[in-house]
């Protein structure tokens, strides 16, 4: 995977969004993060930024208005978005949802750790 200068999380946890956001500046400080709170804002935010794309999409599955299986099918479905890679980023780790997910079109899927080492060790696993 090419240098990742700008990275979007999709997640409506705010929580889950501060321990990502510290955990990539432990990692990289120079990678830039861009937040949404669930699909749909994520789908807007995309579309209103479409001249500077994020190099990849970390995405929850659950979440309102929106969830990441629907935000997934429907960014593959557009040409502006179809070649960001996605990794979902889920406390789920149901196999359905991960061998659904994959087959759409996601590069990766992590289940959301539970300690901060462990959310930096994922996100280095995907970015470096």
């Amino acid at each position: 995977m090419p240098k990742i200068e700008l990275l979007f999380l999709v997640d409506d946890d705010p929580d889950d969004q501060h321990v990502f956001a510290e955990a990539l500046s432990e990692i990289d400080t120079d990678v830039n993060l861009v937040t949404a709170s669930n699909g749909l804002e994520a789908l807007e935010t995309l579309k209103r930024n479409h001249s500077r794309l994020p190099d990849l999409i970390f995405l929850d599955l659950n979440m309102p208005k929106m969830n990441g299986k629907q935000f997934l099918k429907e960014i593959k479905s557009l040409s502006p978005f179809r070649d960001i890679p996605v990794v979902i980023y889920s406390t789920s780790s149901a196999k359905m949802d991960m061998d659904e997910t994959l087959a759409m079109g996601a590069e990766g899927f992590i289940v959301k750790p539970d300690s901060f080492g462990a959310v930096c060790e994922a996100i280095r696993g995907v970015i470096k």
